[in-house]
């Protein structure tokens, strides 16, 4: 839940804080960046958040167990938050890099420990994992409500270290609860050693890497990272080290990015055809759903990058008279509402683990005093307004919100007769993202300069992209489980979130484009190209359904 709060809440300040103006001595003063400068570094940001994960899982498994990697990666995330709480550059970037790594250790091995702690328990791990949910999506809602806020307040440090705060506290309460987790996470020598042996002498699962597939992956992995700092630091002017490649009709950097989607590409078809057909089938269905996959991803994340931008310059926030009374009340309920109940369950967890963790309680019921104090305050300084300004990143919250509400009835779909197959899923959670650009699209369509537009189009833009990723985001990682033996599980996880890791770069880098699309054409234009995108995929997958029901085999 504070990881979450902390990096939800850091996610939602970074656009901003980049594409600020520069006010001399102001808590508001950022750094001036255009949208397309900011959505590089935060595309560089976004990828590596899923390619250090890989490395922190393997290093959990085979060297510090999950328990001590989660610990390091939070302390480490703390010590990132903290850093961005002082005013330099240096300390921003430091920040970051901290954040990187930290991620790295803590986001493969969380899930990790709830799966081991209910691998006994079956029937138990459906209310394990609602409960998780609700930590998760607490936190990211929390996060971003509070620590935007007070950025937007009092100013971007300040938010930046409230993150900070809570990634400390959560930190000791998660180190305070070892007596309740007994040896969950904890790594067994003996068991690697046994895991090994069983590997080594399964003929039928042997499939070693060749010399080639090694060259072929350091290739594209030293193009893939010089690429991904290249694009950030090419366009702030510091340094291009594809500049000798660049073309009249293509840059250099994107030419070498071709050419290492190619060798990937061979690479994965070239490793997945050495296996039998019935495996092989399967795995070509998982690489098929991760290319649709970086569609979704590449229009969803828009709500880190361009709409922030678009919730900032282009909607509609101001508020006075009954408006404004309206809007209080609907967000004193979404805050009050969601806290009383997330305290409700905390206090009945607390109740029946006091005697064991203590310590660990009270350093929750600290983080949540804290909370309570802080939405009140929130709430309190609304009231008291004449008239306001609803706060940008008041809308990044309607996500995690709308989550909170729609999953238990999207879920319900999935155990009903009109359970849709994997390529329908993903075809429909793709359109329905689709006609939320659609929507605000239309709402941007036409305005004259200087006039804005009505929140209620960004809010439905929210509500059917929130829609789209319950019918997408926890369908994926559920067909790689089940389509993928044990064995080569980590390979195509590693695929998977390498997918996700390469949507989050191209999402940021065109959601960079807004401000010159809408200089050069309208924001529209730039709606309905993210309204097509996303459509024609979603339509093309479906189509593709026979196909992927074939190399399935039978899974469901």
């Amino acid at each position: 839940m504070w990881e979450r709060f902390s990096f939800y809440g850091m996610r939602v300040l970074l656009m901003q804080f980049l594409t600020a103006a520069v006010i001399q001595g102001s808590p508001f003063s950022g750094w001036a960046w255009t949208a397309q400068q900011a959505g590089a570094l935060y595309g560089t940001y976004a990828m590596m958040l899923y390619l250090t994960p890989i490395l922190g899982g393997i290093i959990a498994d085979k060297y510090i167990g999950s328990r001590k990697a989660v610990i390091i990666g939070s302390a480490i995330m703390t010590l990132g938050h903290a850093a961005m709480a002082f005013d330099t550059a240096i300390m921003f970037f430091l920040g970051l890099i901290c954040l990187v790594i930290g991620t790295g250790f803590f986001k493969p091995n969380m899930p990790s420990i709830l799966g081991e702690m209910y691998k006994d328990l079956p029937e138990k791990k459906d209310g394990a994992y609602t409960i998780f949910y609700m930590g998760v999506n607490a936190g990211a809602f929390f996060g971003m409500m509070l620590c935007g806020y007070i950025a937007e307040t009092y100013g971007w440090h300040w938010g930046f270290g409230l993150a900070g705060i809570f990634m400390l506290l959560g930190t000791l309460q998660f180190v305070f609860a070892k007596p309740l987790m007994g040896n969950l996470g904890i790594l067994d020598k003996s068991a690697i050693g046994e895991k090994k042996e069983v590997i080594v002498n399964d003929t039928d699962t042997k499939n070693p890497f060749t010399i080639k597939d090694f060259v072929l992956i350091g290739i594209v992995a030293i193009i893939g990272f010089v690429y991904a700092f290249n694009d950030p630091l090419s366009k702030n002017g510091i340094i291009d080290v594809f500049a000798g490649l660049d073309t009249s009709f293509l840059r250099g950097q994107y030419i070498m990015v071709i050419i290492a989607l190619i060798l990937f590409i061979y690479l994965i078809v070239s490793r997945i055809l050495r296996y039998d057909k019935t495996v092989r089938d399967r795995m070509f269905a998982v690489v098929l759903l991760a290319f649709f996959l970086i569609f979704f991803f590449m229009s969803f994340e828009q709500g880190a990058t361009s709409l922030v931008i678009v919730a900032r310059d282009n909607i509609d926030r101001a508020l006075t008279g009954a408006a404004l009374t309206t809007f209080n009340v609907v967000n004193g309920l979404l805050t009050i509402v969601p806290l009383a109940i997330i305290s409700w369950v905390l206090i009945k967890l607390a109740k029946v683990t006091w005697d064991k963790i203590a310590i660990s309680n009270i350093v929750l019921f600290v983080c949540f005093g804290l909370i309570w104090g802080a939405a009140i305050w929130m709430l309190y300084q609304e009231f008291n307004k004449e008239a306001s300004e609803i706060k940008v990143s008041w809308f990044s919250i309607l996500n995690s919100f709308f989550i909170i509400a729609l999953a238990s009835t999207v879920s319900k779909i999935w155990e009903s007769k009109y359970n849709p197959s994997a390529a329908f899923k993903y075809g429909f959670g793709l359109i329905l993202v689709a006609i939320g650009f659609l929507i605000i699209g239309l709402g941007s369509w036409g305005i004259a300069p200087g006039m804005k537009i009505s929140m209620v189009f960004l809010v439905l833009t929210y509500l059917f992209h929130t829609l789209g990723e319950l019918f997408i985001s926890p369908v994926g990682l559920s067909y790689v489980s089940k389509l993928v033996p044990a064995r080569m599980l980590a390979f195509m996880f590693g695929i998977w979130y390498l997918a996700i890791a390469i949507a989050q770069k191209v999402a940021a880098v065109l959601g960079g484009q807004v401000e010159t699309i809408q200089q050069e054409y309208s924001l529209s234009h730039f709606f309905f190209l993210f309204t097509a995108i996303p459509a024609l995929a979603g339509l093309l997958v479906m189509l593709f359904n026979p196909l992927i029901k074939r190399l399935m085999h039978g899974v469901k």
